[in-house]
């Protein structure tokens, strides 16, 4: 029966099982990142990772304690060299699985296990990722606020603007002229030019009588 099993076996005995994970716990330091089936990269995975944590303290009494486990000073120096500097700022999970799909002999499932901050590829994708995409984002966001109230403020500004302009280009108002006078029509001149006619035949009329 298998109550309270809280780890896996891997078919094997105790000394077996640690020698087993302390050989591929060095071989992850050193190499980074090692291919395995899944079971022994999810124990792999428990075993190692507080080994990593403990690297973060350069001390001897963590180099030692590092050491029980891993018996190889190459493997110890390498973890408090390059990984404890390198992973100093996370604070866990330092360690990924990759699925790979199942072996063809016997059909096992397969996996990539490796260390997460030494895959430079995915770690250049992402912030090429987080560059566009925040930019793009809050580019948009915040510049469409910004250009909605720059519009609202210009519309309402127009009005004001054109009048003040209005007022002050309009010129001032010329005096009107006084209406020409009117032309005095033919039949009115041709009864004027009668009427002279004929006072100085009245006035030689009245010569004549005086004369007489």
């Amino acid at each position: 029966m298998r109550h309270k099993k809280n780890f896996n076996h891997l078919g094997r005995k105790t000394a077996h099982r640690k020698a087993m994970l302390s050989n591929m716990a060095c071989s992850l330091i050193m190499h980074k990142r090692i291919e395995t089936t899944t079971a022994k990269a999810k124990a792999l995975k428990r075993y190692v990772e507080p080994m990593i944590t403990r690297s973060k303290d350069d001390s001897t009494h963590s180099r030692r304690m590092v050491f029980s486990y891993l018996q190889d000073k190459e493997a110890v120096t390498e973890l408090f060299r390059e990984v404890g500097a390198k992973v100093g700022d996370r604070p866990g999970g330092y360690t990924r699985i990759i699925r790979l799909g199942n072996r063809l002999g016997d059909n096992a499932d397969m996996c990539i296990i490796e260390l997460v901050d030494f895959n430079e590829i995915m770690l250049s994708e992402k912030a090429s990722a987080k560059k566009t995409s925040s930019r793009r984002r809050r580019g948009s966001k915040a510049k469409a606020p910004e250009a909605a109230a720059t519009t609202v403020e210009a519309i309402d500004a127009a009005p004001a603007e054109e009048a003040v302009a209005v007022t002050e280009e309009a010129p001032a108002e010329e005096p009107k002229a006084a209406p020409p006078a009117e032309e005095p029509q033919p039949e009115e001149l041709s009864e004027a030019k009668n009427a002279e006619d004929e006072k100085p035949a009245e006035e030689e009329q009245k010569d004549e009588e005086k004369k007489d």
